[in-house]
């Protein structure tokens, strides 16, 4: 691949906050320009107190956004313009006012709303005071990025435009470069590769108007199907009723009942090389479904109950050279029951989260799990966004296919 043209076809969005470090960014923005991008550049007020807009403007060969308002009128809203058109955000140097921002939820500016309207990835290169760089607020606010599923670089070790030594120097603009490289080809890596992922919850019912669920939102299958349609795999995605937006540029099957994904993924398991089993599928179903309402009466009721056919132990059975990924949701014992059930139903990877654990399990955005892998290696993962969690179980995946 010729170099000039590595990032041909690629939008990347150029954040420059108000710090010394800014000086850096130009050279950033020519290197990508280099590549190939093209590079749209935003500046806020600051930023523009350290390096003109001129001089960006004149490297990327684009206009520099400056500012909210614009008295040259342009159908468009601007920030969800760009938002939509960039496949990556970097903000460089980021600042603990811009970090702050993002962290809290504040859009004040062109870049914190563009950033906050974005789906692609947005990397940070923090730049700063180290003193301020280790302030406990300010690493409060990086880790909760990071929960978020943004990409973070770490600042480097030396002397500072203070005259200070020690960590918060911003990376080298080659480094940067790199980070934006490896991010961009990721969407790439899955190319090749056929993916079936369950996700959601079942319904069980008893009668026309009442059913037995559980409260999954789907909203981690969901971004596991995002984020490996989004890193170039053909995904088909098996969901029961969820009320979330399907991903984009993914096959969806609709199911109900647990007897419908069992049918649904059965039908169409050999044509995928890699299936992840998320969905939370009830184990148990009613006998008999009344034809009408079930009426309340004085009397207690029983309801007779039998054994949902079991998706993952039988895809177990006929795995053959299949990665199959399962997941368990647990309220003790973590660790062990995911072993037990790994080895019963064959799995290569299981996610295991502690539903008892706030910020994991059903209908939140956030998740903290166990990636338990078939030799009995674990990765934990502290809390961070499902995307977040849905790239680090695409990255392990990764890496037992390439072994």
């Amino acid at each position: 691949m010729c170099d000039t043209k590595l990032f041909n076809g690629r939008n990347i969005v150029l954040g420059v906050s108000g710090g010394i470090a800014a000086y850096k960014a130009v050279e950033v923005v020519s290197r990508l320009k280099k590549l190939g991008a093209e590079v749209d550049v935003i500046m806020t007020g600051n930023a523009m107190k350290f390096v003109a807009p001129l001089t960006f403007g004149t490297i990327s060969r684009r206009p520099v956004t400056t500012g909210m308002f614009n008295e040259n009128f342009q159908w468009d809203v601007k920030h969800i313009s760009l938002a939509r058109k960039a496949d990556i955000i970097v903000v460089v140097p980021a600042t603990a006012n811009i970090i702050g921002k993002i962290a809290n939820g504040i859009a004040d500016d062109m870049l914190s709303t563009t950033i906050m309207a974005a789906k692609c990835n947005t990397i940070f290169v923090p730049a700063m005071n180290t003193k301020m760089y280790t302030n406990a607020i300010v690493q409060k606010n990086i880790k909760t990025l990071k929960e978020n599923g943004y990409l973070l670089m770490e600042p480097s070790e030396g002397i500072l435009a203070c005259g200070e030594m020690g960590t918060g120097r911003a990376p080298e603009p080659v480094e940067v470069v790199e980070k934006v490289k490896k991010e961009i080809f990721k969407g790439n890596d899955l190319k090749g590769h056929n993916i079936l992922i369950t996700a959601g919850p079942t319904r069980e019912f008893l009668d026309p108007v009442r059913f037995l669920s559980n409260p999954s939102s789907g909203k981690m299958g969901y971004a596991l199907a995002s984020e490996a349609s989004q890193r170039g795999a053909r995904v088909k995605l098996v969901s029961g009723p969820v009320s979330i937006e399907p991903p984009s540029g993914v096959e969806i099957a609709g199911v109900i009942s647990a007897e419908d994904m069992y049918n649904e993924v059965m039908k169409s398991h050999s044509e995928f090389d890699i299936i992840i089993l998320v969905a939370a599928v009830a184990d148990y179903r009613p006998v008999c479904t009344e034809k009408h309402k079930i009426k309340k009466g004085n009397a207690d009721i029983n309801i007779k109950m039998k054994k949902n056919p079991d998706i993952a132990l039988e895809l177990g059975k006929i795995k053959g050279s299949r990665i199959i990924v399962g997941a368990c949701a647990e309220t003790e014992n973590l660790y062990e029951n995911a072993r037990n059930k790994l080895d019963k139903k064959n799995f290569d990877m299981i996610i295991a989260n502690d539903v008892t654990l706030e910020g994991a399990g059903f209908e939140t955005d956030t998740n903290i799990v166990r990636l338990v892998k078939k030799d009995g290696i674990y990765k934990d993962l502290p809390k961070m966004h499902k995307k977040g969690v849905a790239r680090h179980i695409i990255d392990e995946i990764l890496e037992m296919k390439a072994l």
